[in-house]
């Protein structure tokens, strides 16, 4: 009786393994360009800066796309939304294998992206739907794990496919693993209001946990887009979260070209070897979330104390600095696997340092794209600036060096310049006059 119990209550967890394969299909189609970047380069004539643009061209329409489509999100549903975005970017992954120039690859690569921004904001709905409250951190977690899974799961596998293949095909085959995706999710997946394959104890305990009351005091103003614009600590947000893309989006992109040209290994072999780092980001990711949440009380976490293990992940993610000086490619793996790990705990600890800090609950959508878009804007210029450097100097020792020391600058943001609460002015005066509500009562 105990054990039927058990698994009735486990059935949402299809939904977070949903969510995982979501994140790893997105970033399997993200990551086959850069592994097949060599042989793609040779035929159809590509230098590095020209790689360097088209390596972050898919950001392009995923920092356009990202506010206008959480918006339809909201209007739409995630069910919906998600099946045609990643139509679409499935679609733009294998029309990306037809290419016969730069420029259509950068175009379908753009439509790639502007499809893979349903992504997140959808997720954040699932999870708000389907996950009881004391589960949204094993939620989370499942869905970020696809981001370096689906890297490990591509260098692994993409490398082998090229290589007997060709690179076209291995878009082709990327884009079409897309749709196997879309046909489980359109089949099993509805509201858990409308779904029949929980049991109705699982039912009652997800609608339950569901935040449907009305929010009061604080949690009822909005300071809106202009206001959080306003505020000093959502720039230093921003600022940092965009210096843990910079190195994220560094490696995602130019990481098998740089073992293959800079550590002479072979295409296998660079597969082989950007697996490891990325495998081991995840363990070190968890660990740090797990170190986040058990170290701090409510009482620190509401003066933004997580501020301190942000700017000590982030610093000691700036040792990719000393990759130039390192001969030996094993020690080199184990730099970058430390510095992947620091994005990616960077990037979890700074979408949870901002909801620490944010007064004014209704805001944490707005918040939160913005400190996205912060963080795409930098992951934007990572592949282009790499690729300049590159092309003038012939290494990749400035690049790596660059993204060490933009790491502590993102430290540095976070450690002096997210002290002050945001919208904390707005939630104060909402509280003053409930007080004096209260009296006058």
């Amino acid at each position: 009786m105990e054990t039927t119990k058990t698994t009735r209550w486990r059935a949402r967890y299809w939904v977070y393994l949903m969510l995982f394969l979501l994140t790893t299909i997105n970033y399997l189609d993200r990551v086959v360009l850069s592994v097949g970047a060599g042989p793609l380069a040779a035929d159809l004539h590509v230098n590095k800066v020209q790689l360097g643009y088209l390596f972050s061209s898919f950001l392009w329409g995923y920092a356009l796309f990202l506010i206008p489509v959480g918006l339809l999100v909201d209007r739409f549903g995630s069910r919906s939304v998600t099946a045609i975005s990643m139509t679409v970017w499935s679609l733009a992954t294998m029309v990306t294998g037809a290419a016969t120039s730069a420029m259509g690859v950068l175009v379908s690569r753009i439509v790639m992206g502007a499809g893979e921004a349903s992504c997140y904001p959808s997720a954040a709905r699932i999870i708000r739907d389907w996950a009881p409250s004391r589960e949204r951190g094993v939620a989370m977690t499942a869905l970020n794990s696809g981001a370096y899974f689906g890297p490990a799961l591509g260098a692994l596998a993409l490398s082998w496919l090229i290589s007997i293949a060709g690179w076209r095909w291995s878009f082709a085959i990327c884009g079409g693993v897309g749709f196997f995706w879309i046909a489980a999710w359109l089949f099993f997946f509805k509201a858990p209001e409308n779904t029949r394959w929980i049991s109705e104890d699982e039912r009652e305990t997800i609608l339950r946990e569901r935040e449907t009351a009305e929010q009061t005091g604080s949690d009822s103003v909005s300071i809106g887009l202009t206001g959080l614009l306003c505020e000093r600590t959502m720039w230093a947000q921003m600022l940092t979260q965009g210096c843990n893309v910079y190195t994220q989006y560094l490696f995602l992109t130019w990481l098998p070209n740089y073992l293959q040209t800079e550590r002479g290994m072979t295409l296998l072999g660079s597969g082989t070897a950007m697996a490891i780092p990325y495998l081991g980001s995840i363990v070190i990711s968890m660990a740090l979330g797990f170190l986040s949440d058990s170290t701090l009380n409510p009482a620190a976490v509401e003066k933004g104390q997580r501020r301190r293990l942000v700017g000590a992940v982030m610093s000691a993610g700036a040792v990719i600095v000393f990759i130039p000086m390192i001969s030996n490619v094993w020690v080199v793996l184990g730099l970058i696997t430390v510095a992947l790990g620091a994005a990616s705990a960077g990037i979890a600890l700074n979408v949870a340092l901002l909801g620490d800090l944010l007064r004014t609950r209704r805001d944490i959508g707005r918040a939160v794209a913005l400190q996205f878009m912060g963080g795409n804007v930098f992951g934007f210029f990572a592949p282009i600036v790499t690729g300049y450097i590159v092309q003038a100097t012939g290494h990749f020792a400035a690049a790596i060096i660059a993204a060490g020391i933009i790491f502590l600058v993102g430290a540095m943001s976070a450690w002096f310049l997210t002290w002050k609460p945001i919208g904390a002015r707005a939630a104060g005066m909402v509280s003053q006059h409930a007080v004096a509500g209260r009296r006058m009562s």
